[in-house]
């Protein structure tokens, strides 16, 4: 371990409160006291026993610690009356820390139930589990806002990004209506919400779209046809939307998306973003905790400051990839402006009033507010510094079918990358349909990848210049052709190709730096986030 972080650790061992059990007993306050079977609400809390003295709140951070042990009065649970005709289970969900489990009502419509509080027992190796290493990351749920998620319909909402619209719950002790594990809901405060997967859930926010899958259905699609293509404008509003509001926990499997037809016969997928559970985050407030965000670039914290919009990033960076590529600056910048002037001071208020217990709002919210007006002056500076990020090394990818790759490096500050489909080319025409075209400046980007995927590709590269990006082109496992007639002054090799040994009609000993191999991965393509 690092010497920096030897003395914050050995303190965390005595801060951390690693004794058993951890959890409350139960959520109410008056536990101990029979709920009467006609109570409508209970006075509950998220979390009393995230409550540390001076020592633990010093080296920890004081986090939110005090709105999980704040009092406040929630409705009871009743799956008979969330929904016409009730709720029913259907299963169990598979989340790292949070319980969670599908409901659905008669019309087939799919409810998420979900634990408030957290339990990261499975994110640990087992050896770790009886170490101070278990309690210290334990404790670090406290600094989420456990009523984050009820602030932001309304803003996202005002931003124009579909959302559902969580509820905070109390489950009594003797609710069985949970299906075969309702013990482990019981006593405990959960957020209901509406899942939007699958057609029987179009609705409210995305009603009028024709289908509604999550991400690990929706990017195989993209890349099996050229019909599908991902909405990059709607995804780089709601990812700014995210670091707005501090979420930095925005990976492939947090999101769904909703198709919706265009006059070009193709499908454009809009994101709908799900599981607000890092909103507002507040970690280096604690000496320890502090040096730990230093190492962990992930944890970054709510406030008037942007701390890192790397960090922010950081989780999102396998979809941000695939759902990015074809966006350019202007639309980011475009992108924050509309949203300053949507999230309007009212929205924002009326926001945070609404959702925050009227007990929690009253040292929380204007802190709250405060940082999200200041933090709404400067998206302008975040879209310039996302964008610039997303830039450096763009990934251009095509499809299983049959595709045409041109590049041209038309000047020192403009290498075009365009793509054309090859599957039924018009009578008269060289090439198909445009599906993709964006002009890459070398001060911003310093590599552009492009990967056929399946099918017989075409990469054809051209212009002389002094400085271009490197294109870096991964054939696919069926045979492509590579033609490279640029030249870029003073720099040999600016055209790298990587793909299988055999089977591919490409010029050796040309400007096509030779990356091939006897290796299948060297052309491999993670599809959906699996690694596959």
């Amino acid at each position: 371990m690092n010497y920096r972080y030897a003395l914050p650790f050995l303190l965390l061992s005595a801060t951390a409160c690693s004794r058993k059990p951890f959890f409350q007993p139960d959520a109410r306050v008056a536990y101990t006291t029979p709920l009467p079977p006609t109570a409508d609400s209970a006075l509950v809390t998220a979390g009393r026993h995230y409550q540390r003295g001076p020592l633990g709140r010093f080296v920890l951070g004081p986090h939110y610690r005090r709105a999980w042990a704040e009092p406040v009065t929630l409705p009871i649970f009743r799956p008979e009356q969330l929904a016409p005709g009730g709720l029913k289970f259907v299963k169990m969900g598979g989340g790292f820390q949070t319980t969670s489990l599908t409901m659905a009502d008669p019309a087939g419509r799919s409810y998420a139930v979900r634990t408030i509080d957290k339990n990261p027992e499975k994110t640990l190796p087992k050896f770790l589990r009886a170490t101070f290493v278990f309690g210290a990351v334990r404790d670090a749920t406290s600094a989420a806002m456990p009523y984050g998620a009820f602030v932001v319909p309304p803003l996202a909402k005002a931003a124009g990004v579909p959302h559902s619209t969580p509820r905070p719950y109390y489950v009594r002790p003797d609710e069985t209506g949970l299906g075969p594990d309702s013990e482990r809901f019981q006593g405990r405060v959960v957020m209901v919400e509406r899942r939007y997967e699958g057609k029987e859930n179009i609705d409210g926010p995305v009603a009028g779209a024709t289908d509604l899958d999550e991400t690990e259905d929706v990017l195989p699609a993209r890349y099996e046809n050229q019909r599908d293509q991902l909405d990059g404008a709607a995804f780089v509003r709601a990812r700014l939307l995210d670091m707005w509001l501090g979420d930095w926990d925005r990976h492939e499997g947090q999101w769904s998306w909703a198709a919706y037809p265009r006059p070009d016969r193709q499908r454009h997928w809009q994101p709908v973003p799900q599981d607000r559970d890092q909103v507002f985050f507040r970690f280096d407030d604690g000496w320890a905790s502090w040096l730990v965000s230093k190492a962990v670039a992930k944890f970054r914290t709510f406030g008037p400051r942007y701390e890192s919009i790397s960090g922010y990033t950081r989780n999102a960076s396998f979809i941000d990839s695939r759902a990015l590529p074809a966006v350019p600056r202007t639309a980011y910048l475009a992108a924050a402006r509309e949203l300053q002037q949507r999230l309007t001071d009212t929205v924002i208020e009326q926001a945070v009033r609404q959702g925050l217990p009227a007990a929690v709002y009253a040292y929380e919210g204007p802190r709250m507010i405060a940082g999200l007006k200041v933090r709404r002056a400067k998206l302008p500076q975040v879209a310039d510094e996302f964008y610039h990020l997303q830039a450096e090394e763009v990934m251009v990818a095509g499809t299983d079918e049959k595709e045409r790759f041109v590049v041209e490096r038309r000047s020192d500050t403009a290498t075009v990358v365009s793509v054309y489909s090859l599957e039924k080319i018009p009578a008269g025409q060289s090439q198909g349909q445009l599906l993709y075209s964006r002009s890459f400046d070398p001060r911003d980007t310093k590599t552009v990848r492009l990967h056929g995927l399946k099918g017989k590709d075409e990469f054809l590269v051209s212009g002389k210049v002094r400085r271009s990006p490197f294109i870096d082109i991964y054939g696919g496992p069926h045979e492509d052709m590579v033609r490279d007639s640029s030249q870029v002054a003073g720099l040999r090799k600016r055209t790298r190709f990587f793909d299988t040994a055999r089977n591919n009609d490409f010029q050796r000993g040309s400007e096509i730096k030779d990356k091939t191999s006897h290796d299948v991965l060297s052309h491999a393509f993670d599809r959906d986030g699996s690694g596959r």
